[in-house]
């Protein structure tokens, strides 16, 4: 990797972190920063006003998710943490991008889309409850990826849009002024990572509330366990085992001899279902309580968190002030 590339990541206080979200973003994050002094993770909390959550709740899920970043391993004194909220620069720049931004590139927006084949498929009509914050989110996404001259974004299959628009954006206005002030970003998507079901079968996602929660008490994750999803049959082949909700989420976070291990028992019949979700608790424990313990910690002191997050915007603020800065002197207003 070129210890030079600016990557940036961001996850929305819109709620709990599972371990879903912590193998497949947070724990790749972290890696790839490890040589990387380059490395932003903001919380983008003015994205979460488009979920009309209370301001009590943005409050407390930005600390959350900080807290998270922190208790997985983050040292904020190597890598750059803070609130999109404490970076003017973005807004300023999103304001100056919406007037070179066609509509239609709008129109085809994901989370637009979503949000219309919703409102159609309950007959109502199509901009039923779509703000403006919906409808610009891609606006803004670019804002808080090209005022830093970001030259990766690590995201999900289902984020990569945003990635391709934001580099859009910035090459047609770089076009526009014939001045290459804009770095045009690029989607960095994790391939070694796979999607962990929730304990239902499906997509793990604070949606379907089908999650386990990546930083919990004991007993929290055992009633998690307790939920997934398993068959009565136990004449399970190493196979068919590999094809169920609990080897899926087990292989996921336990090494490759436990996970081999486990297996064998199941399928000589040596431990049942309960036996197996016992050691999945055990699993649960071994790896994320030490970090549990920092989180909760870190929420005690929520002083502590929000001082984290000001020095971490003042120490990069200078470099959005000088993008600001070019971009408004190219297009005539400074």
């Amino acid at each position: 990797m070129n210890d030079n590339k600016i990557i940036l990541t961001g996850i929305k206080p819109t709620g709990r972190p599972h371990i879903g979200n912590y193998l497949g973003a947070i724990e790749p994050a972290l890696r790839r920063s490890l040589n990387n002094p380059n490395s932003f993770f903001f919380i983008p909390d003015y994205h979460a006003l488009n979920n009309g959550l209370p301001a009590d709740e943005i409050k407390k899920l930005t600390h959350v998710i900080a807290a998270t970043w922190i208790a997985s391993g983050l040292n904020s004194t190597k890598q750059h943490l803070y609130k999109q909220s404490d970076i003017p620069e973005i807004f300023e720049l999103e304001t100056i991008l919406n007037a070179t931004v066609p509509k239609g590139w709008m129109n085809k927006s994901h989370a637009y889309k979503a949000a219309m084949d919703q409102n159609i498929e309950a007959k109502r009509d199509v901009d039923y409850d779509v703000n403006m914050g919906l409808y610009t989110y891609p606006i803004l996404m670019a804002s808080d990826i090209l005022i830093f001259n970001a030259d990766q974004v690590p995201v999900g299959k289902d984020q990569i849009q945003h990635v391709e628009i934001a580099r859009d954006i910035a090459g047609r206005f770089n076009s526009k002024y014939g001045n290459h002030i804009l770095t045009l970003p690029e989607h960095l998507v994790e391939k070694t990572v796979f999607e962990v079901p929730g304990v239902d079968g499906r997509k793990m996602s604070k949606s379907y509330n089908n999650f386990i929660p990546l930083f919990a008490s004991e007993e929290e994750w055992n009633n998690a366990v307790k939920k997934i999803v398993t068959d009565s049959n136990q004449e399970h082949t190493h196979e068919s085992f590999k094809e169920t909700t609990f080897y899926k989420i087990f292989s996921a976070i336990a090494n490759e001899n436990d996970t081999n291990k486990i297996s064998q028992q199941i399928v000589d019949k040596s431990i049942g279902w309960k036996e197996a979700k016992d050691e999945m608790l055990s699993q649960l424990v071994s790896r994320f309580k030490e970090k549990s313990d920092i989180y909760f910690d870190l929420l005690n002191d929520t002083n502590k968190i929000d001082e984290i997050l000001k020095s971490g915007a003042e120490l990069i603020r200078p470099i959005a002030s000088k993008t600001l800065k070019q971009v408004k002197m190219t297009i005539g207003v400074l």
